[in-house]
């Protein structure tokens, strides 16, 4: 069996808040609570379990999600739509704009929490999925 990514937990102030916020974005669906988690799964299998723990237990994290130009323009239509603040580029110095980094395109907007959320049509590097 080759590795690969299963599932990842995901903070959150308040787990369903979270969990519709992305899944909302990205155009997906969330699963049922399981004890403490709230799921939202990718197209590749990955689950992201969001739970709810003390806000200043929270570190801050960066998460990246490879869309197609199709699902770029509507998470990009999404966050535009709700007046998400976003940037071009991760140090937040290129605000209400998109980047075009390896021929595609991609943005940094922040959920509930803080976390640094990243749509991109292009994995770095240049090479297509």
């Amino acid at each position: 069996m080759s590795v690969e990514l299963n599932h990842t937990i995901i903070h959150a102030r308040d787990n369903r808040e979270s969990a519709e916020f992305l899944a909302n974005i990205l155009g997906l669906e969330i699963g049922a609570e399981w004890g403490p988690f709230i799921a939202v799964s990718t197209a590749n299998g990955v689950t992201l379990d969001f739970a709810t723990i003390p806000t200043e237990s929270i570190a801050v994290q960066h998460y990246a999600f490879l869309v197609s130009e199709a699902e770029f323009d509507a998470a990009f239509a999404r966050i535009k739509g709700l007046g998400i603040t976003y940037w071009a580029d991760p140090h937040r110095r290129r605000p209400g704009e998109i980047n075009h980094n390896d021929g595609g395109r991609g943005v940094y907007f922040l959920d509930p929490v803080g976390h640094a959320m990243e749509i991109i049509t292009r994995p770095y590097g240049g090479f297509a999925s």
